[in-house]
């Protein structure tokens, strides 16, 4: 279940502290309210299905797409890689340079493996829990995709 949102840094409200379970229908239920919304939605459901297909069984959403951001820019995503099958899966999704600009433009969003390292100590998984405007823990979804 997504909980909701709290004020932690003054300017847009995130999910408290947690990893929340969530399906990907309840994601889009919360979340892809406006067509700017769908559209990331969409973009992440395409992403998830070639990690899918690739054997990937978990992945967790963070960014301004799961926040009350009146208009996100994008999601930031990070897949658990193990299992994962990787001649299987979108070589966009494994392609980091340039800011992640292909995966941006094919996705609207970024895929990192949950297990990497996103500040050089922490992984991406316990990176994407942390507000970055005042350092506070905030909230992710988990979604089990088998």
């Amino acid at each position: 279940m997504i909980p909701d949102a709290v004020d932690i840094n003054g300017i847009w409200n995130v999910l408290p502290p947690g990893v929340h379970e969530a399906t990907l229908d309840e994601v889009e239920k919360r979340f892809a309210t406006t067509g700017n919304r769908r559209n990331l939605f969409g973009g992440f459901r395409r992403g998830v299905e070639s990690l899918r297909n690739a054997g990937c069984k978990v992945i967790f959403l963070d960014g301004g797409f799961v926040t009350e951001k009146t208009r996100p820019n994008d999601f930031d995503a990070c897949w658990d890689p193990t299992g994962v099958d990787t001649k299987k899966l979108d070589p966009t999704l494994l392609d980091f340079t340039h800011m992640r600009k292909k995966q941006k433009d094919k996705y609207g969003g970024e895929f990192f493996p949950s297990s990497a390292r996103a500040d050089g100590m922490r992984t991406f998984a316990e990176f994407f829990q942390t507000d970055r405007h005042t350092g506070q823990r905030k909230g992710i979804i988990k979604i089990k995709l088998s």
